[in-house]
């Protein structure tokens, strides 16, 4: 009698425990939603046909972090947005190949303004060397199109890149920097009419830019915040 009595308690505790986690389980793809949501609205990432946003909010289980309005780790990832130049100059959209925020310590600091801070943030932007080609040869005017690529010397916060092709009839091989400090970044190319321009990212606020390195693959551009706020501003943004 007793066996049986223990096999039914082992039973109802697994039982439990698998509606738990589904109910954890359904409860966080339900959150990831709705923040994914609001990354979407608050930053423009979700501007383009093809982009892609989306928002993980990491650990186990998931009710007993969202009862206590704490959660140790917060991943979004956005890829393929568009930027515009701070001038909104013709054909100065430039795509984002990826951004990959990690959000540690976050917590929630209003329900009904929708908001939350968290501790510390980290994360890489990336730029392709084919979309940095792309609206260089567009806003550049008459010529053949520009081709960017890798060149030695970045340091700091300054990537630097190689431009080559033609500029309004007349051969260009030049070294160009992309500086990323604070949410913008600017490019400056000897030898182009218009040898700067300028594009602002929407960041979380408290998140910045940290340094800049051109790779094989592209520029690829370090963020930290801390203190980061989510969502609405403290300050009412």
């Amino acid at each position: 009698m007793r066996r049986r009595w223990v096999k039914v308690l082992l039973i109802t505790v697994v039982v439990l425990a698998a509606l738990f986690t589904a109910a954890d389980r359904t409860a966080v793809h339900y959150a990831d939603k709705e923040v994914t949501q609001l990354a979407k609205e608050k930053y423009g990432y979700g501007n383009t046909t093809d982009g892609h946003v989306d928002v993980a909010i990491e650990g186990f289980p998931f009710l007993t972090q969202a009862a206590g309005e704490e959660f140790g780790h917060v991943a979004l990832t956005a890829s393929r947005f568009s930027i515009d130049t701070t001038t909104n100059t013709q054909g100065g959209y430039l795509h984002v190949d990826r951004l990959r925020l990690d959000l540690r310590d976050v917590s929630v600091t209003s329900l009904t303004a929708r908001s939350a801070e968290a501790n510390l943030a980290t994360g890489t932007l990336t730029l392709s060397y084919e979309e940095l080609s792309g609206v260089l040869t567009r806003l550049a005017g008459d010529g053949g199109p520009l081709q960017v690529s890798r060149a030695p010397g970045s340091s700091g916060q300054a990537a630097r890149v190689r431009v080559s092709g033609t500029v309004g009839g007349t051969a260009l091989n030049t070294t160009g920097t992309l500086l990323a400090q604070g949410t913008e970044l600017s490019l400056t190319v000897p030898g182009v009419e218009r040898a700067g321009y300028v594009w602002r990212v929407g960041l979380p606020e408290g998140v910045g830019f940290e340094s800049a390195r051109a790779t094989a693959d592209g520029v690829e551009i370090g963020l930290v915040g801390h203190q980061v706020t989510l969502g609405s501003s403290r300050f009412g943004g």
